[in-house]
């Protein structure tokens, strides 16, 4: 296979500061070699790719890596957009830009990436004051987000902590946490104690290092129990595993940088309680029947929903999943994507989907096939979960969890069984309404703020909004 390298040897003669005369002298080769790599008209031989590797101390594989998978992905993504609907470029057109303009693909990246979230800000802007306007930085939600789904929701360093948790001694569920009190306790200095609702109002878990303790509120069940504790236990022990991790992110935001320290303990905790090779095979033996996970593992649905959109490693993935949390007023609430699947950070999920039905029939798993405006077609299906009730006055605490990937892997997923493939089963959605391109969806609550269409006068459609 011919290798090309010559946006990358241009970066790293200049980096040097080097001529091209200079950069033959070193490696042994010709000036007008060095040209021709440049200009991608001579493919790299291994030999020089180890001359490269002896002289500017560059891991040669890194050079010769013409196919960045997670460029690949998002390039791909972003190109879903409907606005390149007639002029979307394919595969062997996107691996082009990669091996001869890998700049020109991050900087598209980049520009994609702030045109889609000033879209999803301006759905905010629309009711703002001008004391809002901070929303023009990036949420730490988004952060988060964002910087999962460029590692592929998933973190080797973590899965390796996690591995040796339990130091090879098996622990069974029963048993975890009375395991884990000991181990704050022996390891940590840290008691643990359950306090009554009245005592913490409004708070779940509470570290308290002044006071060397940590306190659970009795509002949490077993599971969640567990997982708190194991969650305190890596932000702890594993505080510069997590560090190394932040490093990555290129924010000085202190509330994303927070919130993101938060989400990887709790991949820790579930990387803990949900080890990768035994979830997976569990997963695959029983078809992502998250009930049955959750029973076996000892962990919530929505834990175990979770878990299954982080096995990712390579080599050995499961079905890539992406995960959306809503609450009754249809606010996406918690959202981690290793698909193509586009979720809205702002205004609501879209209401053609079947997840806010989820509210009508609670615990019920509702699926459903969905294609997105750009003809990407996905089986998502959702269930009710619920946050804990401290008293008779408390509001109801209902959130739906919904679960969706590429109809490609319809096969792997139980709750798929049954459902045909025929467009007459499939459900056409969008984003949310104000960046949905669908004009004549007869659910349209907003105008669409971009590919909106002109007001009719003398017609009345589905919605006042339709065309």
């Amino acid at each position: 296979m011919k290798t090309f390298i010559g946006p990358r040897l241009r970066r790293l003669r200049s980096e040097a500061n080097e001529t091209q005369a200079q950069m033959a002298r070193t490696l042994g080769i010709s000036t007008s070699y060095v040209n021709m790599l440049e200009k991608n008209e001579r493919s790299v031989s291994v030999a020089v790719l180890l001359r490269l590797f002896d002289a500017y101390g560059v891991d040669w594989r890194e050079i010769a890596d013409e196919d960045d998978a997670a460029t690949l992905t998002s390039l791909r993504a972003a190109f879903q957009d409907p606005l390149f609907s007639e002029h979307s470029p394919d595969l062997p057109q996107l691996r082009a830009l990669m091996s001869h303009a890998p700049d020109i693909a991050q900087n598209f990246l980049q520009l994609h990436g702030a045109y889609r979230a000033a879209t999803e800000k301006l759905l905010v802007l629309s009711n703002a004051s001008e004391s809002d306007l901070t929303i023009l930085r990036a949420s730490p939600e988004a952060v988060v987000h964002d910087f999962f789904r460029n590692n592929k929701n998933h973190f080797p360093e973590l899965e390796a902590a996690a591995l040796e948790f339990w130091n090879g001694q098996r622990v069974e569920n029963d048993d975890q946490y009375a395991a884990l009190k000991q181990r704050l306790e022996e390891h940590l200095g840290l008691k643990t104690r359950v306090v009554p609702v009245a005592d913490m109002p409004g708070t779940l878990r509470e570290l308290d290092e002044g006071r060397r303790e940590v306190r659970l509120s009795e509002g949490l069940d077993h599971p969640n129990r567990v997982f708190q504790l194991v969650h305190i236990i890596g932000l702890l022990e594993r505080r510069d595993v997590i560090q190394s991790i932040l490093s990555r992110l290129k924010s000085d935001d202190p509330q994303g940088l927070n919130r993101c320290r938060v989400e990887l303990a709790n991949y820790f905790a579930a990387a803990v309680l949900m080890p990768y090779e035994g979830f997976l095979a569990e997963a695959l033996k029983c078809k992502y029947d998250f009930a049955h996970l959750s029973l076996r593992f000892g962990v919530s649905f929505e834990q175990a929903c979770h878990r299954a959109t982080t096995l990712q490693r390579e080599g050995a993935e499961g079905v890539p999943f992406f995960f959306l949390r809503i609450d009754k007023a249809g606010n996406v609430t918690k959202r981690f994507n290793s698909t193509g699947f586009q979720l809205a950070e702002y205004g609501g999920a879209c209401p053609r989907l079947d997840l806010h039905t989820s509210f009508r029939s609670p615990g019920t798993i509702m699926p459903q096939l969905v294609e997105m405006p750009d003809g990407g077609r996905f089986f998502v299906f959702s269930r009710t979960v619920n946050r804990p009730r401290y008293t008779r006055h408390t509001q109801d605490k209902r959130l739906v969890v919904a679960m969706g990937c590429s109809i490609e892997h319809l096969q792997a997923i139980g709750y798929a069984e049954g459902i045909g493939k025929s467009d007459a089963s499939v459900t056409k959605v969008g984003i949310n309404c104000r960046i949905c391109p669908r004009a004549n969806c007869d659910q349209r609550a907003h105008n669409a703020m971009i590919l909106n269409q002109p007001v009719d006068v003398r017609r009345r459609g589905a919605t006042r909004y339709s065309t």
